[in-house]
């Protein structure tokens, strides 16, 4: 039987936007969505970072809610953990959640688990992997006392 997995999570706060979630929320968050060994760092960016980031490394030039930076274990250790960024940008979730209904608490939890499911390859590029990927974030949300995140209160 495998042993719960482990969680390297290192947590930067690259903003100074009120209210965000204390690193340990974030933790508990990203833990809840894993199902493998990971090494992650999970950074808070402002409007201007997450544009850049969006630009540069997916050629939309706007700021997005959340960008997953999948690297993969290392395939030269044995065991080795998957490895990644998360990057939210905090006006984008706050922004989100007020015109969603959603609690900011919330919606930070969903795109945590979110950007976690892509770390460990879910994606969502096709009808498929969207419904499987959204079933394993909604039932991830629930376990974690949140409702589904699919459900919108506008």
């Amino acid at each position: 039987m495998r042993s719960e997995a482990k969680l390297h999570l290192s947590v930067q706060y690259a903003t100074e936007k009120a209210g965000l979630p204390t690193r340990a929320l974030f933790r508990r968050w990203a833990k809840a969505a894993l199902a493998h060994d990971a090494a992650a760092t999970l950074r808070v960016v402002d409007a201007v970072e997450g544009q850049t980031l969006n630009r540069d490394y997916r050629g939309k030039d706007y700021a997005t809610n959340v960008l997953t930076f999948e690297y993969g274990p290392d395939d030269s250790l044995e065991g080795a953990p998957l490895s990644g960024d998360i990057v939210l940008c905090a006006a984008v979730v706050a922004r989100e959640a007020a015109a969603q209904g959603k609690d900011l608490m919330a919606h930070y939890a969903h795109l945590t688990v979110h950007g976690m499911l892509h770390l460990q390859g879910y994606d969502h590029e096709d009808a498929d992997e969207a419904a499987a990927m959204e079933a394993v974030e909604t039932f991830v949300m629930m376990r974690l006392g949140f409702p589904d995140p699919y459900q919108y209160h506008e």
